[in-house]
């Protein structure tokens, strides 16, 4: 960092010109109308009724009912081409959504049958309501475990299996509704609050208890903690070696293998993607003639058993509305219903941005919230749009949301016929499904990532891991919403000020840290507010730029330079301000006030001048004072400094300048 020489000025008409410019207060608006802006931007961002402008009032019922039901938009263009796509992505979906379904629901410690009820239902509503192409809709490991370690809290399901169950579809209703009111009131951008950081630990976490929570059916154990924290999980294992397994370790651990091997070669070979989708299907297909053929459930191989044959029985009667039960589902419904819509909005998104078209991520929390609304009062416990399937039904080249249609078809099939042929999966191989689709869920490139790119980030990634692991998923999920909220305080709370400086060459001012060679100006300090300016930061403001002050003068001092006679605020980042922020700027004033300095404004926006006009501020500051841009403002300084030179006298600002 350089100091610009006195030599170098050049105090010309020019100058004197651009200090003549004044930055406009813009005009009063009624009050009632700034607020309908205001609200209009926060919750109606992407004017949702601009379709409606200018439309005869038939065309307004038909836009509406799309804007509702968004198949009746896509439908009527649909053509056969779409129909062969969408029909191989469905059945190759429902290949891998039929073992998955078994699998998540054994999770949740739910029938298995209800895994396929999940996979029937709810991809219906969401072909009619969604507006994502490529989300394939069904159970998530996620949300099974936490459905089964929160409700178990109350109810043992094996004890009491049908109030458990019972609970279930309590707590996929109350999820269902929180996160349809969600999506009509506009309060999508409440999943924001979880930070792609944040979701990588969670899930990473979240994706190593379920895995540790397969050992289980790996070794052949009947009897498991309930706890999902490594320390319980790993006594439950060590403590019960006596009843190990070795013909369930043996065809997990194979099993495993060969889910691994396949998942490798697709991704080595991505146009054999196919392989790792059908080897799920493969494996029970296998296992249950493995185990039919030398009746390995006579030695210590569990298997499924009976699965009801019928699609899904109605549950609306069912549902569990009394005390000590409903809290218990009330609190199960919200955090499973956060957990379904932020991975189902980021599936969303993710494919959307492959395929360049947009969604709606309030019409996505209406069409998650619906389906699970009516899958709750059809047999079905919560359903998102899982990773895995989606990605399965994009890889398989799906052209619209009819693809979940095709899968729901096939599922149908399957409860209508094929149920007897799951009596003797074994849950071993159940096991090893889940943990092969947990591996992947454990981003270390991802994390990795965050440790080269920023540290606060990577340490908000590991705190919700550690919490998930070590705790619970629920205190891993309270600390990852908590470190993310606490992220965003400390971005609002302590904004980054910065000393600037002008860039050799140019008219423009910049940070003296991110421009070495930056030059600061004699006589003048120019700072940097990256922030709005709240309640909540204006003291810490008021300091900082008391202690920039200090740290100049300190500098100018021992370095025998011209003293500080300016002070430049650079607001352009200042793109609101409060009272508190107006009274700080007052205090600022009277401190630069007693030191005999001069405060200069530069580029402060419309609302901020609004605010400091309304308050008199500009009044007391004076309008001269205020410029449009940092040159403007070094420029004017600049000229009264060379005028207080030249005559020996206090400057004074005049028009006629």
């Amino acid at each position: 960092m350089g100091t610009v020489q006195e030599d170098q000025y050049v105090y010309s008409n020019v100058n004197r010109e651009q200090c003549k410019s004044r930055v406009a207060v813009p005009p009063p608006q009624p009050f009632f109308k700034s607020l309908q802006g205001s609200l209009k931007e926060t919750f109606f961002p992407d004017d949702p009724l601009r379709q409606f402008k200018n439309q005869p009032r038939s065309r307004k019922f038909i836009v509406g009912l799309q804007y509702f039901f968004p198949f009746l938009e896509w439908m009527p263009k649909y053509t056969l081409d779409f129909l062969k796509s969408d029909l191989v992505a469905g059945i190759t979906i429902a290949s891998l959504a039929i073992p998955q379904g078994i699998s998540y629901a054994k999770l949740a410690n739910l029938p298995p049958i209800l895994g396929l009820y999940s996979s029937f239902v709810p991809p219906l509503v969401y072909a009619m309501m969604g507006t994502s192409k490529d989300v394939a809709v069904g159970t998530i490991a996620v949300g099974s475990l936490l459905t089964g370690a929160m409700l178990s809290t109350v109810v043992d399901p094996n004890q009491n299996p049908k109030l458990f169950l019972h609970l279930a579809f309590t707590a996929t209703l109350v999820a269902g509704i929180f996160e349809a009111t969600l999506g009509l009131l506009r309060l999508g951008f409440i999943v924001d609050f979880l930070s792609h950081a944040t979701i990588v630990g969670f899930m990473g976490g979240a994706a190593t208890v379920v895995c540790l929570q397969q050992l289980k059916g790996i070794l052949g154990l009947t009897h498991f903690t309930k706890s999902t924290d490594i320390i319980d999980v790993m006594h439950s294992v060590f403590s019960q070696e006596h009843q190990w397994r070795w013909e369930s370790a043996v065809l997990g651990c194979g099993f495993l293998f060969f889910l691994l091997l396949t998942k490798y070669f697709s991704k080595r070979k991505p146009i054999f993607f196919w392989i790792s989708v059908m080897s799920p299907l493969i494996s029970i297909i296998l296992g249950s003639l493995l185990v039919y053929l030398t009746h390995a459930e006579n030695h210590g191989v569990q298997v499924i058993g009976f699965l009801k044959k019928g699609i899904n029985p109605p549950s609306f009667g069912d549902f569990v509305l009394y005390s000590p039960y409903f809290p218990v589902a009330l609190k199960t419904g919200i955090v499973t219903g956060i957990i379904a819509m932020a991975e189902g909005i980021a599936v969303a998104r993710s494919f959307a941005m492959f395929k360049n078209y947009n969604i709606d991520g309030n019409k996505e929390m209406v069409a998650l919230g619906v389906m699970n609304i009516i899958g709750s009062c059809t047999s079905c416990y919560l359903t998102s749009g899982p990773f895995s399937r989606s990605a399965v039904n994009y890889n398989a080249g799906c052209k619209t949301a009819f693809s979940n249609i095709i899968m729901s078809t096939a599922v149908m099939i399957t409860l209508l016929f094929l149920t007897p042929l799951f009596y003797y999966t074994p849950l071993v191989v159940l096991s090893s499904i889940i943990m092969s689709a947990m591996l992947g869920l454990i981003d270390y490139d991802a994390a990795i990532h965050l440790w080269k790119t920023d540290k606060f980030d990577f340490v908000v990634c590991i705190s919700a891991y550690i919490g998930v692991v070590f705790g619970s998923v629920e205190i891993g999920l309270v600390i990852a919403v908590a470190l993310s909220v606490l992220r965003v305080l400390l971005f609002v709370a302590r904004p980054r000020t910065t000393v600037l400086g002008n860039v050799p060459n140019s008219i423009c001012y910049r940070s003296v840290d991110q421009y070495p060679e930056a030059q600061t100006v004699p006589g003048i300090l120019i700072l940097e507010i990256g922030a709005p300016i709240y309640f909540a930061n204006s003291t810490y403001l008021r300091e900082r730029i008391s202690r920039w002050i200090d740290d100049e003068e300190e500098r100018l001092k021992l370095s025998g330079e011209s003293s500080l006679r300016y002070v430049i605020l650079d607001m352009r980042a200042v793109s609101c301000i409060d009272t508190s922020g107006i009274s700080m700027f007052e205090e600022v004033k009277k401190i630069i006030d007693r030191r005999k300095l001069q405060l200069v404004l530069a580029s402060p926006g419309g609302e901020v001048m609004k605010k400091l006009d309304r308050a008199k501020f500009i009044e007391k500051l004076g309008q001269e004072w205020i410029h449009l841009t940092v040159g403007e403002a070094v420029g004017a300084c600049r000229y009264m400094l060379h005028t207080y030179k030249a005559d020996g006298q206090p400057e004074t600002w005049s028009n006629n300048v």
